[in-house]
Formats: C-alpha cells, sequence, structure tokens
C-alpha cells in the first residue's frame, strides 16, 4: 500500500503525506458559492475499482488533475463499495481499505487545488451479507427468482424502488454528506434495471394501479403503460428524498441522478446535470453526443451540463482498461463541447495501464481553459428547432411502417449536419410561445403523436409567422398514440388522410418538375438539376390536397424490379405530390407524406439528403445566422457570450464516420460568413483552437473569415462591444 493512504496513529509519516481523515474533514469546508453550479468547466472521474485503495498513486491523479486545468471532480465513494471508513452496517468497506480514507485523501487533495468535488455513488448491487440480512432488498425476475448480477454472480442486483434505496442508501447519502461535504452526490445506475417483482414493487404498484405487475415490457399494453407512469413517480420519490436529505446537510450541494426517463423532468427538477454519453459503438454517428447535449437543452436551457466521456472502448463487450484513439476522442468531445456540453473524462479504475489518451485529453483541456470565456454560453443563436417528442416514443409503433422510429429524426439530424445548418432540438412537450420564440422554422421528423393543445400550440407558431416542415405520419396520432381519423395539423399542412400508407415502394420514384421562371421551384430543386427524377422514401402516407399546391414533386408509382426485362415505368408520371408546400402569412410550412428522413437514414442516398435540405432552406425563408461553404461533412453550432460571439465547426470528414473509431484526423478548410448581432460591434475575430488572428470582412452586417485548417474542432470567435 501507498503510505500515503495509511492512517498512522504514530504521526510520523511526515509532512508531505500528512493525512488529512475524517476528523480533519470533519472541520467546515470553505463556504460553497450559490454560483458554484456554474462554475466548473472542465471535470474529471476517477471511478475507483475495489482494490485502488493501496495500489494507485492519487498525487498521480492531482499532479495530472492540475496540469490539465480541471476545477471540478468527481469520485466514487460508497454504495456497491465504500472507498472509506463507513461506519454503517452492511455498507461494503473495500477490502482493501485497510485503515485508510483513500477517498479522503483525493477529496482533500482536490479541494487544496480549487476543485468542486461531486462524489459518486452505485446503489444497483450488493454482496451475499445483504441478501442474507435483507433479502426483500433484492430485485426479483418474472418467474420469482432473486435476480443475479449479469456480470459478476457474486453480486445480486437491488431493488432500486424499494427501502434499498429510500431507507438503506439515504443512510449512505447522509454519511457521505457529513463526512466530506461535497458539492453533490451523482448516483450511477439508481433508477433500476428492467421490471422488479419482489413485494416492495408488487404491493406497491397494486396499490397504485389495482393490478398485478405487467409480466413484459411491451408499450401498447395499458398495464406496462401504468407501471411506466408509476416508475417514473417511484423514481421522482427516490430523487426529492435523496436531493432533501443532501441539501439538509449542506444546503447548496445537489443531487444528480444518471439519467432519468423523462428529460422534461429532468430539465425542471435538476439545477446542473451530467449526462453520460461516454462514447460511440458500433454504428452510432460521430454527431451523436451532440443530439444528446441538444436534447438536455431542450429542457435544461442553460443550466450547467456535463459530458461524461470514456478514454476506454464502449463496445459490447467492454475492455475498460484499454482505451480509444486520440482521433475517436477528440471527435467526440468536440461535438459534446460545440453543443454547450462541459466535459468530464472518466477512467475506471486508478491503476492506469495505458496512458496513450492523456495527452489528447491534457491538450483538449489545456485550449478549453485557455478560452473559458468563450465557452461561457449566454444563449443559443440557432434558429431552426428539430422537435423530439418522448411521448411518440413511448406510445406509437406497431404496424409495418412503423418499425425504427428513430430513423425519422437520425435521418433529419443527419441531413442538418451535411448541409452545415445550426439547430437546436425542441422537446415537444415545451412549445409555449416563450419556448419557441426564438425559432424561425420547426421541423416535426414524424412526430406522430401530439397532443389537440401540442396541434394548437403548433398553429399559433406559424400564425404567428414560424415556419413548420413535418414527415410522414406527424399529428396522426394523439398523446396516448390512438390513431385519429385525420391529422390534427390537416389544417396546417392542407392535406387530409386517405386511410392508408403504402409501402414498402420497390422501384419507386420522385419526379422533379422544372420550371425556371419559378424561384419555388428552382430553390426546392437545386443541386438535382441534372435528372428528371431520384428515387422514392421506402413508405408514403396517401393524402388528398384540401386546396391549390405546385406541383415541383410528384409520384412515379411502383413497377417491377426483375425481370429485367420488365423494368420500365407502367405510369410514366402522374400529379400526385410528394411535398406539399403552403404559404401562411409571414410562415411557411412543407408537408412530407414519405417517410424520406427515415429513408435518408437507412439508404444515405445523396438525392434524399440534397430534397431535405432545400426544403428546410425553403421553410426557413431568411439566411442562416451563419454560412459555413468548403469541403467534407462539418457540424456547425453558434452561441453568443457576454462579450463575443463563437461559431463551432467540428470536422467529421472521416471514413470512419460511421462506424468509428476515427483512426486520423483528416483536415478540411472553410469560408465563413456570420450575421453579427443587431447593435454589436466586432472587435476582432480569432481561431481559438488553433491560436490564429485571421484577416476578415465586414460588410453588410456580416464577418466572413477564411478559416485554412480545421483538424476536429475550430471555433471562430467574434469579439463584441
Amino acid at each position: 500500500m501507498k503510505r500515503r493512504d495509511f492512517v498512522k496513529t504514530t504521526g510520523l509519516m511526515g509532512g508531505a503525506y500528512a493525512f488529512s481523515g475524517p476528523a480533519a474533514l470533519a472541520n467546515p469546508f470553505p463556504p460553497v458559492s450559490k454560483n458554484w453550479l456554474d462554475g466548473p468547466m472542465r471535470w474529471v472521474q476517477l471511478a475507483f475499482v475495489e482494490r485502488d485503495p493501496g495500489q494507485y498513486d492519487p498525487d498521480f491523479w492531482l499532479a495530472y488533475f492540475k496540469r490539465i486545468h480541471a476545477d471540478g471532480a468527481l469520485l466514487s465513494a460508497g454504495g456497491v463499495v465504500a472507498f472509506y471508513p463507513t461506519n454503517i452496517p452492511l455498507h461494503h468497506r473495500s477490502d482493501f481499505l485497510g485503515n485508510a480514507d483513500t477517498l479522503g485523501y483525493l477529496v482533500e487533495g482536490c479541494r487544496k487545488q480549487g476543485m468542486s468535488i461531486m462524489l459518486r455513488t452505485d446503489p444497483h448491487a450488493a454482496r451475499q451479507n445483504v441478501y442474507d440480512a435483507h433479502p426483500d432488498w433484492i430485485a426479483v425476475m418474472v418467474d420469482g427468482q432473486k435476480r443475479r448480477h449479469w456480470a459478476n454472480p457474486d453480486l445480486w442486483v437491488t431493488c432500486a424502488l424499494g427501502p434499498y434505496n429510500f431507507e438503506f442508501m439515504t443512510q449512505v447519502n447522509t454519511e457521505i454528506m457529513q463526512r466530506y461535504q461535497p458539492e453533490g452526490i451523482f448516483s450511477n445506475r439508481w433508477a433500476g434495471h428492467d421490471i422488479c417483482y419482489c413485494e416492495h414493487c408488487t404491493r406497491n404498484f397494486k396499490a397504485y394501479a389495482g393490478r398485478e405487475l405487467p409480466k413484459k415490457l411491451d408499450k401498447f399494453d395499458s398495464t406496462y403503460r401504468q407501471y411506466a407512469d408509476w416508475r417514473v413517480k417511484r423514481l421522482r420519490e427516490v430523487w426529492a428524498l435523496w436531493d432533501a436529505g443532501i441539501r439538509k446537510q449542506r444546503p447548496a450541494s445537489r443531487f444528480i441522478p444518471n439519467g432519468f426517463p423523462d428529460k422534461v423532468v429532468t430539465g425542471k427538477e435538476a439545477d446542473l446535470f451530467f449526462a453520460d454519453q461516454q462514447a460511440r459503438r458500433g454504428l452510432t454517428a460521430p454527431w451523436s453526443n451532440g443530439k444528446g447535449a441538444k436534447e438536455l437543452r431542450s429542457t435544461l436551457g442553460l443550466k450547467p451540463l456535463i459530458g461524461i466521456f470514456s478514454v476506454g472502448i464502449e463496445e459490447e463487450f467492454r475492455w475498460k482498461d484499454s482505451v480509444q484513439s486520440d482521433a475517436e476522442i477528440r471527435i467526440w468531445v468536440a461535438e459534446g463541447t460545440a453543443n454547450g456540453m462541459r466535459p468530464c473524462f472518466v477512467k475506471f479504475g486508478g491503476v492506469i495501464y495505458d496512458k496513450r489518451w492523456m495527452d489528447a485529453v491534457a491538450t483538449l483541456y489545456e485550449g478549453y481553459h485557455r478560452h473559458e470565456k468563450y465557452l461561457r454560453n449566454t444563449a443559443s443563436l440557432a434558429r431552426v428547432g428539430v422537435v423530439y417528442s418522448e411521448q411518440t416514443d413511448r406510445n406509437y409503433g406497431g404496424k409495418p411502417w412503423q418499425q425504427k422510429t428513430s430513423d425519422h429524426l437520425d435521418g433529419m439530424y443527419h441531413a442538418l449536419v451535411e448541409s452545415r445548418t445550426p439547430f437546436d432540438m425542441v422537446n415537444d412537450r415545451l412549445l409555449e410561445p416563450d419556448d419557441l420564440s426564438r425559432f424561425k422554422l420547426l421541423i416535426l421528423p414524424n412526430t406522430a403523436a401530439l397532443s389537440d393543445k401540442q396541434c394548437r400550440q403548433l398553429e399559433g407558431f406559424v400564425k404567428n409567422g414560424g415556419s413548420i416542415v413535418a414527415t410522414f405520419e406527424t399529428s396522426l396520432y394523439d398523446e396516448e398514440g390512438k390513431q385519429r381519423p385525420d391529422f390534427g395539423l390537416a389544417g396546417l399542412f392542407g392535406v387530409s388522410y386517405n386511410q392508408q400508407v403504402e409501402g414498402p415502394l420497390r422501384n419507386s420514384y420522385l419526379q422533379l418538375r422544372k420550371d425556371d421562371a419559378d424561384s419555388q421551384t428552382r430553390q426546392i430543386l437545386t443541386g438535382l438539376d441534372d435528372t428528371p427524377r431520384i428515387i422514392n422514401a421506402i413508405y408514403k402516407v396517401d393524402v388528398k390536397p384540401l386546396t391549390q399546391f405546385p406541383s415541383p414533386v410528384t409520384l412515379i408509382p411502383t413497377y417491377p424490379d426483375l425481370p429485367m426485362e420488365d423494368v420500365y415505368p407502367r405510369v410514366p408520371e402522374t400529379d400526385t405530390r410528394e411535398l406539399y408546400l403552403r404559404q401562411i402569412g409571414k410562415g411557411r410550412v412543407a408537408y412530407i407524406p414519405g417517410d424520406l428522413d427515415r429513408s435518408f437514414w437507412q439508404l444515405l442516398n445523396t438525392d434524399h439528403g440534397q430534397l431535405l435540405s432545400n426544403v428546410v432552406r425553403w421553410a426557413l425563408d431568411e439566411e442562416p445566422v451563419a454560412d459555413v461553404t468548403g469541403p467534407g461533412v462539418v457540424d456547425v453550432t453558434v452561441w453568443r457570450q457576454e462579450k463575443s460571439m463563437t461559431v463551432h465547426l467540428v470536422n467529421l470528414t472521416n471514413p470512419m464516420m460511421m462506424k468509428g473509431p476515427f483512426r486520423e484526423l483528416i483536415p478540411v478548410e472553410a469560408d465563413v460568413s456570420v450575421t453579427v448581432p443587431v447593435g454589436a460591434t466586432v472587435t476582432g475575430v480569432n481561431l481559438l483552437m488553433s491560436g490564429q488572428t485571421p484577416k476578415f470582412n465586414l460588410s453588410s452586417g456580416k464577418v466572413t473569415v477564411k478559416v485554412p485548417r480545421i483538424l476536429d474542432h475550430e471555433i471562430v470567435a467574434l469579439n463584441l462591444r
């Protein structure tokens, strides 16, 4: 064991390693500012493993934290393992702890460096002695068997909705707060795994719903829906209980859950939040970290959002002691930072085997530290909002054309990234005028389940001059997933549901009807000039127009694709529109009856991406706040700070973009044009990450600047007065 981990009753450790354990830490900490929540910008997480006490070198980590200018630390404290000398019965003290206080030494070291402290618990598993003393604390499977841990059969899975969390973990939280007075407690895997059939859940759900627990996860089953509602309420009770207990010990401190099944509740209840989006796996797109940030931002607003990223490999079969490539780490972190998250690396285990990640993280953190004032955002300047719908995810689906519903959002998201459109996400339960006032355009990618109230809110948005792009079955179902006889937004779309969905459409096409004299048609068909037709979507809603429409895109019906001799159109063209465009006052409405967004994600057909981009630009009907041209795939976000404005450029150009990890970073260049906020004066332009001061041109309220090289992440900063 490292001698600094021992408690020496003789007092002969020496000044350099003098131990400050619970007795010393019981003294009042420096008072916490009410603004500590918004203070830390660069977080670190060290997730101990049980054998770390006496094995790892805490001073190595403290030196690294100092090197990278970390100002917040998330450290493992208790739950499945206590890394301090706990006095709570059944709270398992690390078998390697001895008389040391591994946690206490690191907390004190971080405090001396001025860091805020968040302590981590994990209540999801327990040992045999817990089972023996309180078998009712253990989760039960549908067959009545107590649940062994899926990854470590020596452990038992605890019930998240019963006394283990409500009573035992409440004691753990209190002890941690009393000993270390952290700024908060972050709980990992606190919300349970699958349906629990223990005696407490069985009795409590029966009292709530008058029913037995559902036998399986089936979102179309009424009993399961009641269970899902009850589970959310029960978890809110745990959250409220723990948070109140923590604040009782230290009013400025908070409980932070690792995830919650309702983002609106998260945004309302949390004063800051840790997004546990550690890395991509499989076919996850690199912009997914930014997408998660945008979704949370839609409910949290500008509350501090910390993005946990892993330096380890997060594939299905996890290798936590190996590391990702530098390029992969840098792109994932860049996406989070560009979308308003504050980075927090997580290292599992204090003993480090592979140090290759450390310089990459240091480079990122050192750069973010130098330019911290440009990362303290006061407002997003995006004028496009993409609606995401948790109630559609919960309540919609089941029919053949309703599979892979998340592909609608992913396809639209990817199309916007490729078109360099700055945009934010909008939660469909936050559609009041104040929520939407900063947007000119809302995009509804098959937002199928909408209440009557939500439909009226969207109509009001258009009445006030906003625009809408909607696809497929948007508003055809109410908030509970019950199908309407017609679209809830039929009045906006100008079409009526014709009682069927067609598809899959094999060998069907979209006819492009060019009209050089019509500016609207030219805009819709930009980039598609050299072809009379492109491939159709895979499914389409059959609709009846209720008014007159232009016809830039119409249907070529399905015809055989085999044998080759029979591959020719039986009906060369029709008057059936596949894009419905309307001007309503100062607003515009585009309705696409096909699943063009989902088809784009599944096929990544360039024509689909171009058409979606054109429709968005037409509906926006204003110059983008930032226009970025040049080669490659570049994700663009735009923010305002107190005395500046920033345009983040994340370079996703890579052969491994859709299947990581990145092997290398491939630089691109870009020309950037930025609309200066009304009333602001530009005093200078900087390229923050490369440290350059480029020449720029200011004309007609726009700054234009050439960015000669974007490696992973460049930030164009306009200094304003």
